[in-house]
């Protein structure tokens, strides 16, 4: 299939688009100038130099519309696995085109067919362009959606604070005018407001700090062995206050099982941590053409070896509970089973 290989660095799609119509505009420039395809000798018909001119010209127009009927076809016709094969078609078609013209001593400018090549690359590397650009806006979409989610978990750990003092202050008064045993009940109820309390406001200190720090996070590491197979991972990183949010929204309905969870790292600066441990494993990550498929293949020991080393305090789960996957396994072999012996109660002198 071959490989291909970028022949522009344009930062965004309309740098292509604009080179894709200077391109365009050269080509016309050719054309007009009839230097696009050139005729070597000067013929005459019936003796009639001028009547030699039109036939040259007739011809002339002929090639180039043969040939840029050609390119066009291969240009449209372009994508990511068969560039290679159309840059071919491009130049076997200008090849054929002279052959054919050979007697006529009309031939395509060389020139002329680099821009049809060079319109080729710029019109498929701006294709490319535009899916990594609609992944990078679909990621931005993301990233705002887990910022504006900080921001709702501040006002909600910051509403759930004051619910509590209010409860607290109330049971507080209450107290105050009780006497007897019934003042035990309500120190207890306050002591359990005074610990809910406690809880509420380190939700909303580790909100605010969330929300604050532009590089505070989680990052996650996950399996899944029923989607993927054995010794797959996802490490990736989340900013939202609950990760297991994002992990939840992982497994949804775009896999057939859910994900399990190795480890959940808290860190300070969640992307240096992220990218320390994706360079561990960057020799087997299972796609090299889109890095934002964070999946490597790597067994859970050598993962585990490698947090402990960024991580130390960290915790690791080794083990693999998968229990969809294996309940479905169950149930699959218990059919099978079920199968089984129902065909042999039915035909018992067959076995």
């Amino acid at each position: 299939m071959g490989i291909y290989e970028p022949h522009f660095d344009y930062t965004d799609s309309e740098d292509y688009k604009k080179a894709i119509s200077a391109n365009r505009e050269e080509q016309k420039l050719m054309v007009s100038a009839k230097i696009a395809v050139t005729c070597a000798t000067t013929w005459a018909v019936d003796g009639s130099a001028s009547k030699g001119q039109t036939m040259t010209n007739r011809n002339i127009r002929l090639t180039l519309r043969a040939f840029n009927n050609e390119c066009d076809a291969a240009i449209a016709n372009a994508r990511w696995n068969n560039v290679n094969a159309m840059e071919k078609r491009i130049l076997n078609a200008q090849t054929k085109i002279d052959n054919l013209n050979a007697s006529n001593a009309i031939s395509i400018s060389p020139e002329y067919a680099r821009l049809k090549l060079q319109e080729l690359y710029l019109t498929h590397e701006r294709r490319e362009k535009l899916k990594a650009e609609r992944e990078e806006r679909a990621e931005a979409a993301r990233l705002a959606r887990e910022e504006q989610k900080l921001l709702n978990d501040v006002e909600d750990a910051e509403e759930e604070e004051a619910r509590y003092k209010k409860l607290l202050e109330k049971a507080k008064a209450e107290a105050r005018s009780i006497v007897g045993t019934q003042l035990d009940a309500f120190h207890d109820q306050i002591a359990m407001l005074e610990r809910d309390l406690a809880e509420a406001h380190a939700r909303v200190v580790r909100a605010q700090a969330m929300a604050e720090k532009t590089r505070s996070g989680y990052v996650y590491i996950i399996s899944n062995i029923g989607s993927f197979g054995e010794d797959v991972i996802k490490i990736g990183l989340t900013r939202r206050l609950d990760p297991a949010d994002r992990i939840r929204e992982l497994g949804d309905a775009s896999v057939p099982f859910v994900f399990d969870v190795h480890a959940i790292i808290y860190s300070d600066d969640a992307p240096s941590l992220e990218r320390s441990l994706h360079a561990e494993f960057e020799p087997s990550r299972v796609n090299v053409r889109n890095y934002r498929k964070e999946f490597f293949r790597a067994k859970l020991e050598d993962v585990e070896s490698a947090v402990r080393k960024l991580a130390p305090e960290a915790s690791f789960f080794i083990d693999i509970e998968a229990q969809d996957y294996r309940e479905t396994l169950a149930k699959r072999s218990a059919t099978l089973l079920a199968l089984a012996e129902q065909s042999h109660n039915s035909f018992p002198d067959a076995i």
